[in-house]
């Protein structure tokens, strides 16, 4: 009879992060940042069709970095169940905290059940109306979130893209600032992220319900200027 192959809980889950990590590290990265005007999202993504960032709801958006038809499954997830709460309650009722923490039992039950983990991170953004009371979770492949503040970056070389951010961000800034520094921060030392490699939008802090807004093309162009 033979015996089967059995394999650490301890080194099985260091395998799955490490597979994660480095799905995750392939990809190019996202910065986010909230500022004067609302919460502004800059990834880079060359892609015309391919969006890396999305609306969810009324004041609410998603972002995501790592394999592409994974995130965008679990965007497509994130809009039903804000629709449905939204409906079934009221539209006060969907938030950017149920909506993550329902992202991270979703990626940590695959985490530790699946075969293979999903190689993603994924963000969730709520903008509030006076500076200051935005809210950013950073939902990573196994289902951690982290309450973000201030700023956070997404993706491959997350921590020397933040640090280069951290270095001159202001809360106070405004979008042409802020769309400035986070394309700066993504591009790094040697090369130059023009507009035609970015992707940007905007959770915009004006009142009403739809507060989200992509920049593109010639505005984002002056923006960068």
């Amino acid at each position: 009879m033979t015996m089967p192959f059995y394999v650490a809980p301890e080194q099985l889950m260091k395998d799955r992060a490490d597979f994660a990590r480095k799905g995750i590290a392939r990809g190019r990265a996202l910065a986010a940042l909230s500022i004067e005007d609302g919460i502004l999202i800059c990834a880079e993504n060359r892609s015309n069709s391919l969006r890396k960032v999305s609306e969810i709801y009324d004041r609410i958006a998603f972002a995501g970095v790592g394999r592409y038809n994974e995130f965008d499954q679990l965007r497509i997830a994130g809009v039903r169940h804000a629709d449905l709460k939204g409906y079934t309650y009221s539209r006060e009722d969907v938030d950017a905290r149920s909506l993550a923490n329902q992202y991270a039992q979703v990626l940590g039950q695959t985490f530790t059940h699946e075969m293979k983990p999903m190689e993603v991170e994924i963000l969730v953004a709520e903008v509030a109306s006076e500076a200051g009371g935005d809210q950013m979770f950073h939902v990573l492949y196994d289902g951690t979130v982290h309450d973000e503040s201030g700023y956070t970056v997404l993706g491959g070389e997350a921590d020397s893209i933040a640090e280069r951010l951290g270095r001159s961000y202001e809360a106070s800034w405004e979008v042409g600032d802020a769309a400035k520094s986070a394309a700066g921060a993504l591009s790094g030392e040697g090369r130059l992220l023009e507009a035609d490699d970015l992707e940007v939008a905007i959770l915009g802090r004006e009142t009403g319900k739809r507060t989200f807004r992509r920049i593109e093309g010639q505005a984002l162009a002056e923006l960068l200027a």
